[in-house]
């Protein structure tokens, strides 16, 4: 009786671990189980008037062994905020985990805050990428930030995948593309410069690269861009600088943009490249037909009209330099009325120098012929950290970091800066810097700020940081990732306000304009 007993509990027992199996099976091939989904939001603003603005990724993983599973809807939220300034919102499908090799799915607009994208998806066992992108309209605000998630997938039978968050950047700041490959039929734009005016105008100036992105010598003019409402909308592009036919013999680039707050007047320095006078084909010398020329222009009604340009090469450049020009950016004036632009010389044998040249008669004569303070410099900007002393900033063509130097007598002497070739991390890139009186936790306080591709090597991470001692330190803390993709990497900077830094930077072929607080930058 007991053996017949034990028996009939032992089969209980397997009865009901077998059913414990099958349900595990059962659940394990369930849609619930069979398929996952993660999402992924890379740091870069979206951009008014660009059609691509790549938000956020969405991986979905369909097990091995399973049926294809029919996905028909992706649900999405949205900030409030946002909802008059998004055009649309569309699903691409990408052939990896990069927004590459696409195919688009679907369109729609949000009507609000919670909404779904209608798709058709049978997906096979396996990895499958998609990428939600976000359209603004034209008349869309740069001052607002965007929120996007994708928050759940939806199948055929009504069923719900949860799409995983990660701790990436869902919310996005918005900007604007102030000149665009291919507008007014220009094939690259690049060299930023900016600036802003006693009035609050913003000049911005640039490379106008009619027939490809190389350098000078080529078609390429310089460029203007002008707002007066802090970047939310700007001018038609005008010409400031074209030096005449035949252009392809006749380029004039790598600007750089100065305002005079006591005159008012915007100065732009230039490379004059006559035939081949940039850097490769620049001789001995002093003539056009020999050799590069520094050219300037100026406006003296806020950037509405501009001189004919006009070379200060006699003036400023070493006859037995093979090349002397300013460097890319914008100029300073200093506390004492001088007028100062950062420049670079290349020498009897061809090395090549950051200095400067400077004017104390207000533009109307310039001062140079002075020597560099490190060999194997070239594109630099300056500031005075304190008055009448000035702090170079260099590229430097060996590679990993920004050399810096300091000068107490305009360039007669110069003082290696102790973090020069180690504080600042660069590709060999153009980067800016600015002195700016702004509110730091409810503090008028002189900050200086710097921008670049924030790498030793590769131009990506446009990063912005800001030195609270006149460039002695720069903290980790006190930075701000702006871009992680990649580009071609030149910068500049400009106070907006107390509370608001303006960065005017280089996509690939396109030039970006993006408002920063200050307070973001400096944590």
């Amino acid at each position: 009786m007991k053996s017949m007993k034990f028996n009939i509990l032992i089969c209980a027992l397997i009865i009901s671990l077998s059913s414990f199996d099958c349900s595990r099976k059962s659940q394990a091939q369930s849609p619930s189980n069979s398929i996952g989904a993660d999402s992924y939001a890379p740091e870069q603003p979206v951009l008014r008037g660009l059609s691509i603005n790549p938000f956020l990724r969405v991986i979905v993983s369909v097990q091995a062994g399973t049926s294809p599973q029919q996905i028909r809807k992706m649900h999405c939220t949205l900030n409030a905020a946002s909802l008059p300034d998004i055009q649309k919102v569309e699903v691409y499908r990408s052939a990896n985990e990069s927004f590459s090799n696409t195919s688009l799915l679907a369109s729609v607009i949000p009507s609000g805050t919670s909404f779904d994208i209608p798709v058709t998806l049978d997906l096979q066992p396996g990895m499958h990428f998609f990428w939600l992108n976000v359209v603004l309209k034209n008349d869309a605000s740069i001052d607002n930030r965007i929120e996007l998630r994708c928050t759940s997938l939806v199948d055929a039978g009504n069923k719900e995948t949860a799409v995983k968050q990660d701790n990436s950047v869902y919310e996005k700041r918005t900007g604007a593309v102030i000149r665009k490959a291919g507008d007014d039929g220009v094939n690259t734009y690049r060299i930023p410069g900016i600036v802003q005016t006693d009035r609050g105008t913003l000049i911005s100036v640039y490379d106008i690269r009619y027939k490809n992105s190389g350098d000078l010598p080529g078609n390429i003019d310089v460029g203007l861009s002008r707002s007066t409402d802090n970047g939310q909308t700007w001018e038609p592009m005008k010409v400031i600088m074209d030096m005449g036919a035949p252009h392809e013999n006749n380029g004039v680039g790598d600007p750089s943009v100065l305002f005079d707050p006591v005159t008012k007047k915007l100065w732009v320095a230039a490379l004059w490249s006559k035939g081949n006078r940039s850097i490769a084909g620049s001789l001995p010398g002093l003539s056009p037909d020999t050799t590069g020329q520094f050219v300037l222009v100026s406006s003296e009604d806020d950037g509405l009209t501009w001189s004919a340009p006009y070379t200060i090469t006699p003036q400023v450049k070493n006859p037995g330099w093979h090349l002397f020009f300013n460097g890319p950016g914008n100029g300073i004036a200093m506390q004492d009325g001088k007028l100062v632009f950062a420049a670079q010389y290349w020498d009897e044998k061809k090395m090549p120098y950051s200095t400067i040249i400077y004017s104390d008669d207000k533009g109307a004569s310039w001062k140079g012929k002075i020597n560099g303070p490190k060999s194997n410099t070239t594109e630099s900007q300056v500031v005075e950290t304190l008055p009448g002393t000035l702090m170079l900033n260099m590229r430097d063509n060996r590679g990993g970091f920004r050399s810096v130097a300091t000068t107490s007598d305009m360039g007669t002497n110069w003082s290696e800066h102790q973090t020069s070739y180690k504080a600042l991390p660069d590709p060999v890139c153009m980067g800016s810097i600015i002195k700016a009186k702004v509110n730091v936790k409810g503090t008028m306080k002189d900050v200086l700020f710097f921008s670049n591709p924030n790498t030793s090597s590769g131009r990506y991470n446009i990063t912005v940081k800001a030195s609270l001692d006149m460039g002695e330190t720069w903290l980790p803390a006190n930075q701000l990732l702006v871009d992680e993709r990649q580009c071609y990497g030149y910068s500049s900077l400009v106070k907006l306000d107390d509370h608001t830094i303006g960065i005017l930077y280089e996509g690939t072929r396109d030039l970006y304009f993006v408002k920063l607080a200050v307070g973001e930058i400096i944590k």
